[in-house]
């Protein structure tokens, strides 16, 4: 015996099982590690931006203030030809991730043009060890040596110091064996940017991107790194803008920093210093056996974030991409879910650029981070010090849930389905479903199966738990699901709600209200509607307005030119996501309705006769 919503709920439910994904899985680990580091060498002149005594220096970093971080992206020689509609879209994505990152990390600028520094260990084949006059230079020149390469890209001369030999240990006078070249001007981090279909891209669909950096100061900042886009995702039919903005960003932290290769190198230089000094150890394990990154500012942060006063509040690492050694560059999943740097990015809309995050960038010592430009995490906020563990998360919970029903995602801007992934360690979380899951999209209306229930989709309709029907279509409650109502807020944490055919009506936070002409309940959730000011549907158009960042995009084509195509706007754009749907999923989709109606069709028959026959 069941009422025909209730078919419909989980003939919906089977629908749906497979439909939510992850789009957006890192490899930066895995990357990184197999890639050389080039440093200036010790002993000798640095080419990068740091040249002077080490008195001068410490004066110079005193007196310096931050500055919003000039990145120069640079498409190589090594890019094939892209089509036009390809280039538009790796253009504005790689300009508007930078123009995000520049208002987020400020740095010390230099004056000087941006040199990468030459492989001693490439290009010599005898380093003087004994001289007193050519200590640590080059004696002998390397005759295979080529070029210096970054993560596959060849960099070009004109980027790179000159570099010599010294054939006699105490003569002064060298042998240039390649010139000094120009340098970049206004530049203080260089990513080459690389479109392919490399056998990384090929062996998991999942990956849209990946970067590595691969040249450091002598302050151990990194200096440039290769971002390489696997083409196929350009030209993909689910393609967003949104979703690829947000993973270059997320490649750009990994290169500028967040890195578990250089956590060792982190230090304080803050302004009141006129000195570095380094951090210590930063990682370390808890009671439980969880890799935690334990930081000034990362503490700071965790503490506000958890409202915990615990004094050793470390932000935990992720434990299922981590290393022999257990760290990892992505952050756990459990614990700061909907973080930009956690290991899997999802919906862009529910993905934040968080204050912890922003946190661990600045105790490298090498930035300054502009906390205001950051998002509300939400995640987890207020929950205390041990939110998160693989024990506090079978309890269900607004974060939380158990099962694998159907419910909201936990900024409400989505209908979800409860699972679990490699990520959670066994927690389920209620997770935004693949197609017609936002409860802001009007056009999602027309794809809802459930006409009973009262839903109504648009820019101002969150997610409820409800088991809202019509009196006159049912005799029975169905299950709570997520359902998507109109709201409007009036104070703090105070809103009405709205369903088809009613008056708007108070809905008070945490109670559950019942609407006239409907069976079964609304439930009003707490601490997240009308509290969160940066928790809303993606913006149509944001424009950039700090006059101090430059954003540069050249094309090497064997010299340095510039091409417009390639040229950077100040515009920061979040086009809408296409609406798209693969013919394989829509068929897929079909046919599992065709193959579900009968049965539907036939309980609802079973129980209207059954009963008629109890009427009669």
């Amino acid at each position: 015996e069941m009422p025909l919503a209730s078919c419909v709920y989980f003939a919906t439910i089977l629908m749906l099982w497979f439909s939510c994904e992850s789009w957006g899985n890192c490899i930066f680990d895995n990357v990184q590690s197999s890639v050389k580091i080039v440093s200036p060498p010790t002993g000798q002149r640095s080419s990068s931006h740091w040249s002077q005594s080490m008195r001068h220096k410490r004066h110079l970093r005193s007196m310096m203030s931050f500055q919003p971080i000039r990145i120069k992206t640079w498409i190589p020689v090594e890019s094939p030809a892209l089509s036009e509609r390809e280039k538009d879209r790796l253009t504005m994505t790689v300009d508007d991730a930078v123009n995000k990152v520049s208002r987020l990390i400020s740095v010390r600028r230099a004056s000087n043009p941006l040199l990468l520094n030459r492989d001693v260990n490439k290009y010599c084949k005898f380093i003087w060890r004994n001289s007193t006059g050519n200590h640590i230079k080059c004696a002998r020149a390397n005759d295979n040596y080529r070029f210096e390469s970054c993560l596959g890209v060849v960099i070009p001369d004109e980027h790179l110091d000159g570099c010599s030999v010294y054939p006699n240990p105490e003569h002064p006078i060298p042998i240039v064996l390649r010139p000094q070249g120009p340098g970049l001007p206004d530049t203080d981090f260089l990513l080459y940017v690389l479109t392919h279909s490399t056998d990384k891209c090929k062996a998991e669909s999942s990956v849209v991107a990946y970067a590595a950096y691969c040249q450091t100061d002598s302050d151990g900042r990194p200096l440039a790194g290769t971002m390489v886009v696997c083409r196929d995702a350009l030209r993909m039919e689910r393609y967003t803008h949104e979703h690829f903005v947000l993973t270059v960003i997320h490649e750009l932290f990994h290169v500028l920093g967040f890195s578990k290769e250089l956590f060792s190198q982190w230090k304080d230089c803050s302004l009141s210093s006129q000195d570095c000094w380094f951090h210590g150890q930063v990682t370390n394990a808890d009671e439980m056996g969880q890799i935690r990154l334990y930081s000034p500012n990362v503490i700071r942060e965790m503490q506000k974030h958890f409202n915990s006063s615990r004094s050793d509040l470390g932000a935990p690492l992720e434990n299922k991409d981590a290393g022999s050694n257990g760290l990892s560059s992505h952050w756990e999943a459990r614990v700061l879910q909907g973080s930009i740097m956690a290991a899997s990015l999802v919906d862009p809309s529910v993905n934040r650029i968080d204050p912890i995050t922003l946190a661990a960038l600045e105790d490298t010592g090498w930035y300054s981070v502009n906390l205001s430009q950051s998002q509300s995490l939400v995640w987890g906020e207020g929950e205390g010090s041990q939110f998160g563990s693989v024990v506090s998360c079978q309890n269900p919970s607004h974060f939380f849930c158990t099962g694998s029903g159907l419910g909201c995602h936990y900024l409400l801007l989505h209908k979800g389905q409860c699972l679990s992934d490699q990520y959670l360690d066994g927690c389920h979380i209620f997770k935004p479903l693949k197609n017609a899951s936002e409860c802001w999209k009007k056009e999602n209306a027309r794809s809802s199966v459930n006409d009973l229930s009262g839903e109504i989709y648009g820019s101002d309709s969150r997610c409820f738990m409800s088991n809202l029907t019509r009196l006159n279509n049912v005799t029975r409650s169905t299950p709570k699901s997520g359902q998507c109502y109109r709201h409007r807020c009036t104070r703090m944490n105070q809103y009405q709600i709205q369903v088809v055919d009613s008056d708007w009506m108070d809905c008070p936070a945490g109670e559950q209200v019942e609407v006239p002409g409907y069976q079964g309940f609304i439930l009003c959730p707490e601490n997240i509607l009308c509290k969160y000011s940066d928790v809303a549907p993606p913006t149509s158009m944001q424009t950039l307005d700090d006059p101090h960042i430059k954003v540069n995009t050249e094309r090497n084509k064997g010299e340095t030119e510039k091409d417009p195509t390639f040229s950077s706007n100040l515009t920061y754009v979040f086009s809408g996501p296409e609406k798209s749907f693969p013919i394989p999923e829509v068929l897929s989709i079909v046919a599992v309705f065709f193959l579900l109606f009968p049965t539907v069709f036939l309980l609802y028959r079973k129980y209207a006769s059954a009963e008629s026959s109890l009427t009669a």
